[in-house]
């Protein structure tokens, strides 16, 4: 007997459920138990996706003492947490450093991007035959969406096809947002045209409905079914007023618009936080595709623009999370595909470099104010610990309370486990 009201006891009175008790004792028992806590929120994840590849020795795994050919330009910086430095250019992330982990080691062996890209979001290597579904689109099918809002988001949009849902189906493929920090944003086509009602908009959707039916029947494109979804989120977005305001980022604050910083970036991080406030279960995040590259001027690229955006963007993501008390169920993983050469190449930039580069992950119970694994003296290779793409994967599932050795059957009938041979990483949580 844990809770009972007084209408309760006094249908039963004191012959059975409460036997000797009086009223009195029983609502003294009643005051002192334990109060019914708020339902648990589940667990989102928000990717930041540095596509292109961002240089481990010129932001979380700095070497100082390098040999010129290969050290950065930039100064490392001490963090909040003894030990532990970053760039000079990420100084408010560096007060930071306790709410999240740094994974130094992390390997593979592929150095072009559309195929490193497809590792990093499958965690298996491109396939000839098969399109792998990414992570996002995974997470949901297996977890779907609390409201009529996209389990999964993607800021603007995707990269590519290493981010799709493959043999899952079209359904599963995450949602483009846009560029929220565009001049007076909004999603396309979430208001009906002018001069056009529900009622209108029904009848075209039962006629199209019946011109469409015989073509699926024809249809092994899949190109029906990627139409009934597009129009099926479209029109649930349309209708509900919730899904639409999460969109709603002028809303916000001047002030914390600012603090994201005035970026395409910058605001994609604060609309990933109100998405998974609204219960969105996995948003992207990124400047575009392979924006990250850069095989010339990485020093003043990063030094003017992407170490700062970044810095800004991310720090002030983890403080909002945080305060609204949202960071205990928000999954944050900023990786690129890869990393970049130690060696500065002749256009004074650096090129692909799969062999060690840097993640870093916090929220949902990481261990913060840890560095897991190291490089070389040159940031070339792993010293220790090596961490595997599948095994970060296996970690994300098995953390949102998916199995993470689940296996589907593809479009052609081979098995596919959801995160290879992968197993989760045990120092994170």
């Amino acid at each position: 007997m844990e809770r009972f009201d007084r209408r309760s006891f006094i249908k039963v009175g004191s012959l059975s459920l409460f036997g000797y008790l009086s009223f009195g004792d029983a609502l003294a028992l009643m005051a002192a138990a334990p109060a019914q806590s708020a339902p648990k929120r589940q667990v989102s994840v928000i990717h930041l996706w540095l596509s292109g590849g961002i240089s481990q020795i010129d932001s979380f795994d700095p070497k100082p003492d390098a040999d010129v050919k290969y050290r950065s330009q930039f100064k490392p910086i001490a963090t909040n947490v003894d030990g532990i430095q970053i760039c000079e250019h990420l100084p408010m992330l560096a007060k930071m450093a306790d709410k999240y982990c740094v994974i130094r080691s992390m390997t593979h062996k592929i150095a072009d991007h559309a195929q490193a890209m497809t590792y990093i979001m499958t965690g298996r290597e491109p396939l000839p035959t098969i399109q792998v579904p990414a992570i996002a689109s995974v997470i949901s099918k297996e977890l779907g969406s609390p409201n009529e809002l996209p389990s999964a988001i993607s800021i603007p949009t995707t990269t590519g096809p290493w981010e799709h849902a493959g043999f899952l189906g079209p359904r599963n493929n995450p949602f483009s947002a846009g560029n929220p920090n565009a001049e007076k944003y909004k999603v396309q086509d979430m208001e009906l045209p002018m001069g056009v009602e529900w009622a209108r908009m029904d009848r075209r959707r039962s006629l199209l409905n019946l011109v469409d039916d015989n073509f699926r029947r024809i249809d092994r494109s899949g190109i029906s079914e990627s139409m009934d979804a597009y129009y099926k989120t479209a029109t649930d977005l349309m209708k509900s007023e919730p899904a639409k305001k999460a969109f709603k980022i002028e809303e916000e604050p001047e002030k914390l618009r600012d603090r994201y910083g005035r970026t395409g970036f910058g605001q994609g991080c604060l609309l990933a936080r109100r998405l998974v406030e609204s219960g969105v279960r996995f948003v992207t995040v990124t400047r575009g595709l392979t924006m990250w590259d850069h095989h010339a001027s990485i020093f003043s690229l990063l030094k003017d623009d992407y170490l700062p955006d970044l810095d800004r963007s991310f720090s002030a993501l983890l403080e909002d999370l945080g305060q609204r008390g949202l960071l205990e169920s928000t999954l944050i993983i900023m990786t690129g595909e890869f990393g970049r050469t130690p060696e500065i190449n002749a256009m004074a930039g650096r090129d692909h470099w799969p062999s060690v580069f840097s993640a870093v992950v916090a929220g949902a119970g990481v261990r913060g104010g840890q560095v897991w694994g190291s490089s070389d003296e040159r940031a070339g290779f792993v010293k220790d610990n090596p961490v595997q793409i599948p095994d970060l994967l296996a970690s994300v599932y098995k953390k949102l309370g998916i199995d993470y050795q689940k296996e589907y059957v593809s479009n052609i009938g081979r098995p596919i486990k959801l995160a290879a041979n992968g197993r989760p990483l045990d120092f994170l949580f």
